[in-house]
C-alpha cells in the first residue's frame, strides 16, 4: 500500500495557471498505475488557459462555482459536477464564484508537461 496526504504533496503552477498537486503520478512512485491523479484550484475571478492534452481528463468538483469549456461546449460546474474531457480537446475553466474552485482531476494516460499544449 502506498499512501500520501495533500499537504505533502507541492503545489505548482500548471502551464493553463490552475494551481495543482500531485497526489498519485506513476512517475513520481511505484505505482501500477497507467493514470496521474491531481488536486487543484482556480481562483476566484480567473480563467485557466486554453489548452489542450494528449491524454483523457475526469475532473471531479469538490467546491466553487464556474464554467468547464471544452470545444465549442460550456456546462456549469460546481460541487459534485463531474467532467469528461476527450483526448485533444480545448479546453478552459472558468471561476464565476467568490471562492476558489477545488478539483480533483484524473489524467490517463499519466499528466507530462509533453502532452499539454498551452493556446494562449
Amino acid at each position: 500500500m502506498i499512501g500520501t496526504h495533500l499537504q505533502r504533496c507541492p503545489e505548482f503552477l500548471a502551464g493553463d495557471q490552475t494551481r495543482l498537486r500531485e497526489l498519485l503520478h506513476p512517475g513520481k512512485a511505484s505505482l501500477a498505475l497507467g493514470y496521474s491523479l491531481a488536486h487543484g484550484f482556480l481562483d476566484p475571478g480567473r480563467q485557466s488557459l486554453w489548452h489542450r492534452l494528449k491524454s483523457s481528463e475526469v475532473y471531479y468538483f469538490i467546491a466553487g462555482c464556474g464554467v468547464m469549456n471544452v470545444e465549442e461546449e460550456s456546462l456549469m460546474v460546481e460541487a459534485g459536477s463531474v467532467i469528461y474531457v476527450p483526448p485533444g480537446a480545448k479546453q478552459s475553466l472558468q471561476n464565476h464564484g467568490t471562492d476558489a474552485i477545488e478539483f480533483l482531476c484524473l489524467v490517463d494516460p499519466a499528466w507530462t508537461p509533453e502532452d499539454e499544449a498551452v493556446e494562449e
